[in-house]
Formats: structure tokens, C-alpha cells, sequence
């Protein structure tokens, strides 16, 4: 059987850690530029908690794989 090369097991976290970064740097100029009138909780929750459980949940996955 042929063998493969050697991938490192946490790149789809690397890239999924890069495109939520660009993403919530997107969302986050377009909130401060048009002045956005939701409350200070709701964008604390959009643009830092939600993403932070997200890449915690699939660095999880990606650590707990054989």
C-alpha cells in the first residue's frame, strides 16, 4: 500500500481559525462603522464569545481524534 505524507491533524482548525478571525474583523468594522445601535452585550457576544466557544469546541474535536 502506497503511504501518504504526514498532515498535521490541527490544520482544518488553522484555517477555520483564520476565516472566523477575517470574519469577525469584517463584522466588527461594519458594526463600528455604521455606528451599529445594538447593545454592547450583543456585540461582545458576536464578535468575541461566540467565535472563542467555536474554535474551543472544534480544537476539541481535532485533539480528541486517533
Amino acid at each position: 500500500m502506497a503511504e501518504g505524507t504526514k498532515r498535521d491533524r490541527l490544520l482544518p482548525w488553522y484555517i477555520g481559525l483564520v476565516v472566523i478571525l477575517a470574519i469577525v474583523i469584517w463584522i466588527g468594522y461594519q458594526m463600528f462603522a455604521v455606528s451599529c445601535p445594538a447593545p454592547s452585550l450583543i456585540e461582545a457576544m458576536v464578535l468575541i464569545i461566540i467565535p472563542a466557544v467555536y474554535l474551543t469546541l472544534m480544537y476539541l474535536t481535532f485533539k480528541s481524534q486517533d
